[in-house]
C-alpha cells in the first residue's frame, strides 16, 4: 500500500488508530451557541464522509502583489544542469499527478511544467506548505521587534493561555512540534478535540481549551495542525493585525509574490495558518528563496540574520524537524511524519540526499519543495496524491528529484 495515500495529516488523519474520546483527559468544554454548534456538527457531517478530502472553507484572499512579475529566467546550459536531468525529474513529477514542477538554480528559475489546465497564476492548495509559512511569518514579526524572541511563552500574545497549562509553551515548541499537546489522529466522535479543533468556527479557542497536553512540553515531538495554528493567534496578539493581513504586508508584498485564499474559522474568523492556504507555486517558490538567501530578499533582510539557521535545527526529540520544515540529515529511509514509532505514514528516501544541508517543505499528498544550499539548487512539486505503486510503477520517493538535479549538475 502506498503509504502516502493514508497521510491525512492536514484533516486530523494522521494516525491509523482511532482514539476514543474517554482515552484521554480533557476539560469538558464550554456551553456552544446553537449557531456555532449547527455548523461545527455540518462541518463534521461532511468530513466523515470522506476524511482525506475536506473542503477548506470558508476563505478569505490573500492579497498578492499587484503588478506581478514572474522570477528571473536562465536557460539551461547556463543553469550547469543537463537537460537530461531536468526531462527525468519533469517526467517524474508528470507520472505524480503534479500540478507544477518549477526548477531554480542560483537565482534564476530553470524549468518550469504546468498539468492542462494550471498556469502559473493557479492557485494551488498548500496543505503542510502552510508550516514553513508559519515559521517565516514569525521571523519576519521578529525581525519588526513585535516578538522578542522565540523562546517567549505563548500567553504573551494569547490572553486566554495565562493561567493554564499551555502557558508553559514557547512560540519555538509550536514550531517545532515540541507543544506537549496530543499527537495528531482520527476519531469518529463528535465530542472528539480532534473534531473540534479542526472544524469548530472558534477552533483557536478549542485548542486553549480543550485539546489536551498529555506529554512534557518541549520533552515529545508531535506533528500537528493545533500548533501550527496557534501561530496565527501569536501573530495576532504581537502585531494587532489578523494573520492573513500580516502575511500579505509583511510576506507576499515584499517577495513581489502572487496572493491567494486563506482558510478560516469562520468569516471575520481565526485563519488556519496552520494548513491549507491556497497560492500559485511560484509564491511557494519564493518563499524558498528566501530561505536560501538568509533571510534576505533582493537586498533587504526580511527575516533576521541567522534566524534560517535556527530553522534548520533538528531536535533530540526528531532531529528530522526543525521549526517548520523538515532536514535531510540524518538518513532515514522510512521517514515518519508522527511521533517516532507512532503509527501513520512514512515517507520514502530510497536514498540519503547528495546535498547533507538538504531541508525541504513537505506537506501532504506529497507537496515538496527541496532546497540544496550547497548547489543553490530548489526544485518544487506540488499537486494531487501520487499514484499508488502498481504494475511496477514507482512509489514517491523525496529523494528523486533533489538527487536527480544534482546528479545533473556533476553531483555524485
Amino acid at each position: 500500500m502506498n503509504a502516502t495515500r493514508k497521510a491525512g495529516l492536514l484533516v486530523a488523519a494522521l494516525m491509523a488508530a482511532t482514539v476514543p474520546t474517554a482515552a484521554i483527559a480533557q476539560t469538558a468544554p464550554a456551553p456552544e451557541t446553537p449557531d456555532a454548534e449547527a455548523t461545527y456538527r455540518a462541518r463534521l457531517a461532511v468530513f466523515l464522509k470522506d476524511p482525506g478530502n475536506l473542503p477548506y472553507e470558508p476563505t478569505e484572499p490573500l492579497i498578492g502583489a499587484k503588478n506581478w512579475k514572474p522570477l528571473p529566467k536562465t536557460s539551461i546550459t547556463k543553469s550547469g544542469l543537463s537537460a537530461q536531468s531536468l526531462e527525468k525529474a519533469r517526467a517524474y513529477a508528470a507520472m505524480m499527478n503534479s500540478s507544477a514542477f518549477m526548477v531554480w538554480r542560483d537565482g534564476k528559475v530553470v524549468s518550469e511544467w504546468y498539468a492542462p489546465g494550471v498556469t502559473e497564476k493557479t492557485p494551488i492548495t498548500s496543505k503542510s506548505l502552510s508550516k514553513p509559512l508559519t515559521a517565516i511569518a514569525v521571523g519576519r514579526a521578529l525581525a519588526l521587534g513585535k516578538i522578542s524572541s522565540i523562546d517567549q511563552s505563548i500567553a504573551d500574545f494569547i490572553p486566554r493561555a495565562k493561567g493554564t497549562e499551555k502557558e508553559k509553551i514557547t512560540i519555538r515548541y509550536l514550531l517545532d512540534m515540541r507543544s506537549g499537546m496530543l499527537d495528531q489522529g482520527f476519531s469518529t466522535d463528535p465530542d472528539h478535540p480532534y473534531n473540534r479543533v479542526l472544524l469548530h468556527p472558534d477552533f483557536g479557542e478549542k485548542i486553549i481549551d480543550i485539546y489536551p497536553m498529555p506529554h512534557p512540553v518541549g520533552k515529545h515531538y508531535s506533528y500537528g495542525n493545533a500548533p501550527s495554528d496557534l501561530i496565527a493567534m501569536v501573530i495576532e496578539g504581537a502585531t494587532g493585525m489578523r494573520y492573513g493581513e500580516f502575511v500579505t504586508r509583511e510576506v507576499l508584498l515584499p517577495l513581489g509574490a502572487q496572493g491567494g485564499t486563506m482558510w478560516v474559522g469562520k468569516p471575520g474568523g481565526l485563519a488556519h495558518s496552520g494548513c491549507c492556504a491556497t497560492m500559485p507555486a511560484d509564491t511557494y517558490l519564493r518563499f524558498a528563496v528566501l530561505l536560501i538567501d538568509d533571510g534576505m530578499w533582493k537586498g533587504k533582510r526580511l527575516l533576521p540574520k541567522g534566524y534560517v539557521a535556527e530553522m534548520r535545527k533538528g531536535t533530540a526529540e526528531n532531529p528530522n524537524f526543525g521549526l517548520g520544515i523538515w532536514i535531510g540529515e540524518p538518513y532515514r529511509q522510512r521517514r515518519p511524519f508522527g511521533a517516532p514509532g507512532m503509527l501513520g505514514p512514512h515517507v520514502l528516501h530510497s536514498e540519503p540526499f547528495l546535498d547533507p544541508d538538504l531541508f525541504m517543505f513537505d506537506g501532504n499528498s506529497n507537496q515538496q519543495v527541496a532546497i540544496s544550499p550547497r548547489n543553490r539548487l530548489i526544485v518544487l512539486r506540488v499537486g494531487a496524491t501520487p499514484p499508488a505503486p502498481k504494475d511496477g510503477s514507482p512509489e514517491w520517493d523525496n529523494a528523486f528529484l533533489p538527487n536527480t538535479l544534482i546528479r545533473g549538475l556533476g553531483g555524485k
